[in-house]
């Protein structure tokens, strides 16, 4: 550990005894959060128009507010696309892995939106929030364990194109969640896995997160501390959900401005 170790975890904002830091990726580590929930809408809203087409219902559009929130923030893709989905009253077959992008079911629905998030990616790139990448960078100076947790299968893509991977010592993502069959947020087993890797119990680490299943996943895991970092301007969405503390940006618990 560095010299200076016990100045700088003094610097982190964070309770006594903390050893690792748990970070969600899209929304509390990189600015791709944005790219997450356009995805969603261009594919739910496909579903809806067409379906309103079909039934002669009126279309009434995926809210990338409301209902990102409400039923698709922080969760594995396929649990968003059924929760979403129940939310106006829609049942499609689960389908198969081998389904055609265009077909309308749970698994094709959620691999279609990961084409068009994927596309993003490439056509816009992929950044770090820069309080972030700072903040990386001082729990590393202090010697902390640190871990990236994400329910997007592309998340390792993200962390190499962010620049981001080198800072952190552990990643658990939708890959290695589908691998070992953990649930996905809200419950805790992602966060639980990555304190796993990096060798520090719950009762040690913090966990970052900017969705409110993320934050309910960190308190159901009984860790020590839980960050909600909120980007969306609803701070008390995330403190109702059990956050210890909520910040805009983890620039923020540096004591930057």
């Amino acid at each position: 550990m560095p010299s200076n170790g016990r100045q700088g975890r003094d610097a982190l904002g964070l309770p006594p005894g903390i050893q690792a830091c748990l970070f969600d990726v899209d929304g509390v580590l990189t600015e791709t959060a944005r790219l997450h929930t356009e995805a969603w809408q261009r594919v739910f809203d496909d579903l809806l128009r067409a379906r309103a087409d079909r039934t002669g219902d009126r279309f009434v559009p995926f809210d990338p507010a409301a209902d990102m929130d409400a039923y698709v923030d922080g969760k594995p893709r396929e649990d968003g696309v059924r929760s979403f989905l129940a939310s106006r009253g829609i049942d499609l077959p689960e389908g198969r892995d081998d389904d055609p992008a265009s077909a309308w079911t749970v698994s094709a629905i959620a691999r279609r939106k990961d084409e068009i998030v994927l596309a993003l990616f490439h056509e816009r790139g992929v950044r770090a929030f820069p309080g972030s990448r700072r903040y990386l960078e001082a729990v590393h100076r202090a010697g902390l364990s640190t871990a990236a947790v994400s329910s997007s299968r592309n998340c390792a893509e993200v962390l190499e194109a962010a620049g981001l991977s080198a800072g952190l010592d552990a990643r658990v993502d939708g890959v290695i969640a589908a691998e070992e069959r953990l649930a996905g947020k809200p419950a805790p087993d992602v966060y639980l896995a990555a304190a796993r890797a990096v060798g520090i119990p719950p009762a040690r680490a913090a966990v970052f997160e900017d969705a409110e299943a993320g934050v309910e996943a960190g308190r159901a895991g009984d860790f020590a501390f839980v960050v909600g970092v909120d980007r969306r301007g609803r701070p008390e969405r995330l403190r109702a959900a059990g956050a210890h503390l909520v910040v805009a940006d983890l620039a923020e618990l540096l004591g930057d401005p």
